[in-house]
């Protein structure tokens, strides 16, 4: 077994205090012996407007908030899987990358995940958001790759209502999905944990979701609940709420010989004859 530790936080349009919480969260992941540590979706920043998000935007090499991470994970010794924002390759382009970073021990970024599904959602007296309008999606799956706490498979939030890129990751033998989020507390009631756990079932695997949670300005809130599922759909760990804003963290153990017990009872042998591979 391996321990995982997940942060929750409240991201503001501050990198610098945004920076501070995920600090806290390292110092409380080290003193408990974690091997990773997992962040939210848009930890370096969440801007008050499409303007302000553009402006805070920074390559990986300029950006204060990553470089600071990358720090701590040099200096902890810690592998962090963090969400942030990057310019776009096309420099004359109004919109940026959402991404998922893995930092190594060495503090480097060595591996890179570009959201590719992107929350375009307009409710009738509810939240209405377009990402598409501020976010420029990527156009590939990463494959699963190594670490402590198995071989894991990067998502990225509004990914998670999609089974085939879990599916696909599972395929190319991921243990662990990875969904950092910033789910909105109406979709958040709603959705958050049936969907995680349907993904674990289906993909016989641990989901990991560390979530941004509280209000981060007057037109924007996050539903939190960061949690930890495993391949039998069962809830690990889970922080609470809307409410708390100040910087949090759960840990599991992520158990190796449960997850192939699970899968060797529900091999899961598709049909593949009859409908496509995924």
């Amino acid at each position: 077994m391996a321990l995982a530790a997940i942060g929750q936080i409240c991201s503001t349009s501050s990198m610098a205090h945004n920076l501070e919480q995920c600090r806290t969260v390292i110092q409380k992941a080290v003193a408990r012996g974690a091997k990773a540590l997992f962040l939210p979706e848009a930890s370096d920043y969440i801007g008050g407007s499409p303007d302000e998000s553009l402006s805070l935007c920074k390559p990986a090499s300029k950006s204060p908030f990553l470089l600071g991470l990358q720090q701590e994970a040099k200096k902890h010794r810690l592998l962090i899987s963090v969400g942030v924002h990057e310019p776009s390759d096309n420099p004359e382009s109004k919109r940026i990358k959402n991404t998922l970073l893995w930092i190594n021990e060495n503090g480097e970024v060595a591996q890179r995940y570009q959201k590719l599904h992107l929350f375009d959602l307009e409710m009738e007296n509810g939240p209405n958001m377009r990402e598409s309008n501020t976010i420029e999606p990527g156009n590939e799956i990463l494959p699963p790759f190594d670490s402590p706490v198995g071989k894991l498979g990067a998502m990225i939030c509004f990914d998670l209502r999609f089974s085939e890129i879990a599916l696909a990751l599972k395929r190319q033998k991921a243990d662990v999905l990875l969904y950092p989020s910033a789910f909105t507390p109406t979709t958040g009631k709603a959705h958050w944990l049936p969907l995680l756990r349907a993904r674990a079932i289906e993909c016989t695997s641990y989901v990991i979701a560390a979530a941004q949670v509280g209000a981060h300005n007057e037109k924007r809130s996050s539903y939190g609940h960061s949690i930890v599922i495993d391949p039998w759909g069962e809830v690990v760990a889970e922080l609470g709420g809307e409410k708390k804003e100040e910087p949090e963290v759960i840990f599991a153990e992520i158990d190796f010989e449960k997850l192939q017990s699970v899968r060797k009872s529900f091999p899961l042998k598709r049909r593949t004859d009859v409908y496509p591979e995924i």
